[in-house]
């Protein structure tokens, strides 16, 4: 086997023989062969250990246990204890979540603060099939069926090209000893009882099970390659980039058939998972949304926008008189002048006898109007945003220069005649939005 895996990490791992990584190390059979392999190819690693606190004393032995196997080898051990159950209770999750949220939180520190780019697992072949049932079980798409990863820009799982059986046999010839979790039989959880009660019988009908699974997860992983390049191309032209994000052609999206997968394939990148209501969106009223717990999608007359949620600020921004310069929550410069020179939509010229200080710099409110500049009467807000055009997210973002209750530019837009720059002007305030 250590033939093989020199092999193995030479064609597909080689960052792993010529820099430093972390090895998770539990203590269990896979960590330990894996850390016996690594040894004896002489690379370069560290391990990191997990104390979790769920088995008392048997906890405690087996942080012993690694330690000692630290301390064999001449290896920097990291180990930490984590008070699980109390995560466990405050997070409403259960163990095998807690504990994979605590040990790859604190592995990504430990990389981190030493500067280390990759993580080296464990999981092996059965894993990767358990994974599959498992998935396959609760109802999955192909994502769920192509199996964990062999490698991701962090993490790296050499194992995975070996099953069990071949790992447990090297333990054998080279007597070497482990640490057996009795939790690993507890078959009252599902990972357990799919390994103990399920693999098995599908191994014994078929002998060669494991390999022909493994075949069919490659040609998945074709399939789905070839499936994700068409997505990209379907993406660049549907997808729309601005700078609120993204949007999209409702008719383009409408045409696409099966609608529910091209929206699933499209957009479960962005956390979506209410199919029915993104479908519903597609012929739903100007203004209606759906979220994600990162972004949210926007009906806008005939576009779908895709925007990243960010916590939306209702502050009141104030302006001393005087000041000449704010950075938030834009940047922009005050400045006394002599005469009208540049002129565009990111400078404003006003009368400052007409401003009532501090001046504010708010978000639109329902009821807002001002008076135009170029033109008789008053306009509300709303009404102006309509006939410009602005989709929900813009007039969101749109900020206001206001005195007192009164709006004095529509930031960037158009400025209100009230305090425009007359004959009988005084003193000139310019207001400039640098680029």
């Amino acid at each position: 086997m250590l033939s093989k895996f020199r092999k193995h990490l030479e064609t597909n791992f080689p960052n792993l023989t010529s820099e430093q990584f972390l090895l998770a190390c539990s203590g269990g059979l896979d960590s330990v062969v894996l850390v016996h392999l690594c040894y004896k190819l002489q690379l370069n690693f560290s391990l990191a250990h997990c104390n979790f606190q769920l088995r008392g004393a048997e906890s405690d032995t087996d942080a012993k246990f690694v330690s000692n196997l630290a301390i064999a080898i001449n290896k920097k051990l990291h180990i930490t204890n984590f008070d699980t159950a109390t995560y466990i209770n405050n997070n409403k999750v259960n163990i095998q979540i807690a504990a994979r949220d605590l040990r790859y939180t604190w592995f990504a520190e430990l990389m981190q603060d030493h500067q280390i780019k990759t993580l080296v697992t464990a999981h092996h072949a059965d894993d990767n099939l358990e994974t599959f049932l498992i998935n396959l079980s609760r109802g999955t798409g192909i994502d769920g069926l192509i199996g964990i990863p062999a490698k991701t820009d962090t993490i790296s799982r050499p194992l995975l090209a070996f099953s069990r059986e071949q790992i447990l046999d090297y333990a054998k010839k080279e007597n070497m000893a482990w640490r057996e979790d009795a939790s690993n039989s507890d078959t009252t959880y599902l990972r357990n009882k799919i390994r103990h009660e399920i693999v098995p019988v599908l191994k014994e009908l078929h002998p060669t099970f494991l390999q022909n699974f493994e075949k069919t997860q490659f040609h998945l992983k074709g399939s789905n390659t070839v499936s994700n390049n068409y997505l990209e191309l379907l993406k660049s032209r549907i997808f729309e980039k601005n700078d609120m994000g993204f949007r999209m052609s409702i008719d383009e999206l409408s045409v696409l058939q099966p609608q529910n997968a091209y929206l699933y394939a499209l957009l479960k990148d962005y956390g979506f998972t209410a199919w029915k209501d993104i479908s519903r969106l597609l012929k739903g009223l100007s203004g209606k949304e759906v979220r994600s717990k990162t972004h949210r999608l926007i009906r806008d007359r005939n576009y779908l926008l895709l925007e990243e949620l960010t916590t939306k600020s209702s502050k009141r921004y104030e302006i001393a008189e005087g000041q000449s310069e704010i950075t938030l929550p834009i940047q922009m410069k005050m400045e006394t002048v002599g005469e009208l020179k540049e002129k565009g939509k990111d400078i404003l010229y006003v009368d400052k006898a007409a401003l009532k200080y501090p001046l504010v710099v708010r978000k639109w409110q329902k009821g807002d109007y001002f008076y135009p500049f170029g033109m008789t009467g008053k306009k509300k807000l709303s009404k102006y945003f309509k006939d410009e055009k602005f989709n929900v997210i813009a007039k969101e973002r749109q900020w206001l220069l206001c005195s007192e209750n009164k709006i004095v530019w529509v930031i960037g837009r158009r400025s209100d005649r009230r305090f425009s720059v007359t004959s009988n002007t005084k003193q000139i305030i310019k207001c400039t939005i640098p680029q």
